[in-house]
């Protein structure tokens, strides 16, 4: 599986926020969680059912995200 196909924009979500498919939690969210210096393992730790490639997908979302802006 892709890594951006981890991730969904759905007007019926946090609207329309990009999110990990299947939560409720937002990229926007997840890159503010490791901004504030959390690690994989505790976000993890703390949102069961998420996986290491969710976080990366958010990582790459923003990533290419940005790149768009040039």
């Amino acid at each position: 599986m892709q890594l951006l196909e981890r991730i969904e924009v759905n007007q019926a979500v946090l609207c329309g926020k990009p999110v990990i498919k299947g939560t409720r939690l937002s990229v926007q969210f997840i890159i503010g969680l490791m901004a504030s210096g959390a690690d994989f393992d505790e976000i993890l730790d703390e949102y069961k059912g998420l996986e290491k490639e969710d976080i990366l997908a958010c990582l790459k979302f923003a990533s290419e995200s940005l790149d768009t802006l040039n």
